[in-house]
């Protein structure tokens, strides 16, 4: 018993502690025990805070940190541009004069010299932009007579159309209706001259800028990539400049992409409307034409405003059954808008979702009136497509 316990209580001895000879058996690894988690951990009262959270908010913590940053970042350049509007709404006319006129400089300065490209394309475009204005101007002159005895005659079947069912608004309610707003006009009589007076003040600051647009845009047309490329290594770090020159041409990408088709879309709508209003023999329909142009460039809300205003025009010129039949051009021209038009030829630029597009309308507006309205969705689109590049950047 002693003999054959004595190797047995030899080898447990010799594998704590002596040697162990090669050959004599088969080695086996050793499996140290799991340290405990409270050796290796701080205790939960030692904690800071933040690890003491749920994960996810703590996530949110984070996001909500940057988001108010971020706000605070926008709201600072909002106001600033406020401050200094005039210059804003220069560089952003400039910026769209440069996006539509470039591409032509870009052409003739195959033949000709560039300081004379930039010369032909600006006084080219000013004098088509100024013809079609008197040309409009003419039309109006020319029809003046004739449109102010339809405008009364619509007017007339207009009250006529309202007397009738189903409305049955009779003569005297009609009569009182005038007397009131007559009475109305004559009692604001001198806010409405202060606001005449304000708007002549906004046409003088709109020339001003327009001025400065056409100063800053010559610049642009001529050199605007050597002007980037200025403020790129001047102001910007080494070890920065290829991602934010990458993010610099991805805005102008979108920029010029969104501004382009555009005009495109405004044209096509202009051309519609002009076409329709001729063959129903709407009265002011070359100028109705060009108002649905310059409408067009508010997303989703200026094309119905000014085909609302033509078929008010239709309802006191031609009367109720062509303005029904504008009503129903607004339905369809904004179906091929929307599904056709915007598709088509806003390929190029950034697609933006369409509550995206009536979320930053709407907080332009409410920002800085139509102004704010024009320059939203570009202003969204550069923001995405800046984000955009910076995001796939490789680092």
């Amino acid at each position: 018993m002693a003999d054959a316990g004595t190797p047995a209580s030899g080898r447990r001895r010799g594998r704590r502690s002596g040697p162990v000879v090669l050959g004599s058996r088969p080695a086996h690894s050793v499996k140290l025990p799991p340290r405990s988690r409270s050796a290796t951990t701080v205790p939960a009262a030692e904690h800071p805070l933040a690890e003491r959270t749920v994960p996810w908010l703590r996530v949110a913590a984070a996001y909500a940190w940057r988001l108010i940053l971020v706000g605070v970042v926008v709201y600072g350049v909002f106001t600033v541009l406020g401050r200094f509007h005039l210059i804003a709404v220069a560089f952003f006319i400039a910026l769209v004069v440069t996006a539509v006129l470039r591409p032509l400089a870009d052409l003739l300065n195959r033949l000709l010299p560039r300081p004379l490209c930039v010369a032909v394309v600006l006084v080219g475009s000013m004098l088509f932009v100024f013809g079609l204005l008197a040309l409009v101007g003419e039309a109006v002159a020319g029809e003046w007579g004739k449109l102010a005895n339809e405008l009364r005659g619509g007017i007339h079947r207009i009250e006529q159309w309202l007397q009738r069912p189903p409305f049955r608004i009779s003569h005297g309610k009609l009569s009182a209706l005038q007397d009131q707003l007559l009475a109305y006009l004559s009692a604001h009589r001198a806010s409405l001259l202060n606001s005449a007076l304000s708007g002549l003040g906004r046409i003088v600051e709109l020339v001003t800028a327009g001025a400065l647009a056409l100063f800053i845009s010559v610049f642009f047309i001529h050199s605007g990539d050597r002007l980037w490329r200025w403020v790129r290594d001047v102001l910007l770090p080494g070890g920065a400049r290829p991602r934010w020159d990458r993010a610099g041409h991805a805005a102008w990408r979108a920029f010029a992409g969104y501004t382009r088709g555009i005009i495109l879309v405004a044209a096509s709508n202009a051309v519609l409307v002009g076409v329709a209003l001729f063959l129903l023999r709407v009265p002011l329909a070359l100028p109705l034409m060009l108002l649905e142009f310059f409408a067009t460039f508010v997303p989703l809300v200026g094309s119905p405003v000014a085909l609302g205003v033509a078929t008010i025009v239709a309802l006191a010129g031609r009367g109720p059954i062509t303005a029904l039949a504008v009503l129903v051009l607004i339905v369809v021209i904004g179906e091929i808008e929307g599904h056709v038009l915007h598709p088509l030829v806003m390929s190029w630029a950034v697609r933006l979702h369409p509550l995206v597009v009536a979320v930053s309308v709407i907080a332009g507006s409410i920002v800085a009136g139509v102004i704010g309205a024009i320059v939203a969705v570009p202003f969204v689109s550069v923001v995405w497509a800046v984000l955009s590049a910076l995001r796939s950047a490789p680092p």
